[in-house]
Parts: structure tokens; sequence; C-alpha cells
């Protein structure tokens, strides 16, 4: 099984890559997880929001082909980690892809969010984009940890 982290948004901080790339080490073979980055939809003087956000969606939904899709959005439901361990353990035993949507700036089209399987929040708490990407790697690997019995995760 593959997890696709598809995010909207390139050239991401240094610590970002340095970040996601720590934890995703430490994922086993079993567990690959892909960062795909999404290009962001054209903005500016004129240019209107909706037709940016559907740009990215639609690569969004190109590059999630079909794979269980779960995009992150505020409107989602809260996961604990355990939680979030019982679906991973789910997603491993269906054998199916697993495509994560981390939206741009200004969120997923609201097709993406019909279209998703799930829908998951981090809370009410607004983050960087960078950030969210590392916060959702660590937790995966904090997940497999719980399922492996590995002694990382402490409540």
């Amino acid at each position: 099984m593959r997890i696709h982290l598809l995010a909207v948004g390139k050239r991401m901080p240094a610590w970002v890559d340095q970040g996601v790339a720590a934890y995703v080490r430490r994922l086993p073979p079993h567990l690959k997880l892909e960062l795909t980055e999404i290009a962001l939809g054209p903005r500016g003087r004129g240019a209107p929001v909706g037709r940016a956000i559907e740009s990215e969606a639609q690569a969004l939904k190109r590059a999630a082909g079909d794979a269980h899709v779960v995009a992150l959005d505020r409107s989602g439901r809260r996961w604990s980690t355990t939680d979030l361990g019982t679906r991973l353990e789910r997603w491993l035993a269906g054998g199916r892809d697993v495509a994560l949507l981390i939206g741009g700036p200004d969120g997923l089209a609201p097709d993406c969010l019909s279209a998703a399987n799930e829908r998951w929040s981090l809370g009410p708490l607004t983050f960087p984009h960078g950030l969210v990407r590392v916060i959702v790697v660590e937790q995966l690997y904090r997940a497999w940890t719980i399922l492996s019995g590995h002694p990382y995760h402490r409540e």
C-alpha cells in the first residue's frame, strides 16, 4: 500500500522538506509514503480565486487516481492518534492506496471535499501548509508505531 500525500504548493522551506523526509525514512517498506506537490492555481489581479481552486482540484483528482481519498479540511472529523492508528490498520488491510489531500491557501474545492471518502480535521487552528505536511507524516508514523507496538507513542 502507498500513501500519497498530495499537497498544493511548491517551494517549501528546507525545514518542511527535512521534517517530512525524517518521518518518511522511519516508515517501514510496506507503508510507502510519497509526497506529490501540486502547483498553485493562477492567482493575481483580476483572476478569480474559484478558478485557481478548480485548477488545483483537477490536478489533485488526477494525482489521487482511484485511491481511497482523505481530504484534510477544517470541517472534517477530528481523530485522535489512536483513531488514526485504527484507520491506518483498516487502510492497510484494504490494500488500496490512500491519497491525503492538503489544499492551497484557499482550501480544497467543494468537489474535492464531496468526492473524498473521509474528511480529517487537525482541529480548529489554522496551520501553515508546510507545517501540516510535517504534522500529517509524523502522525502517520506515530499511528504505525502504535500498530507495531513500538515505544515511540506515549499517551
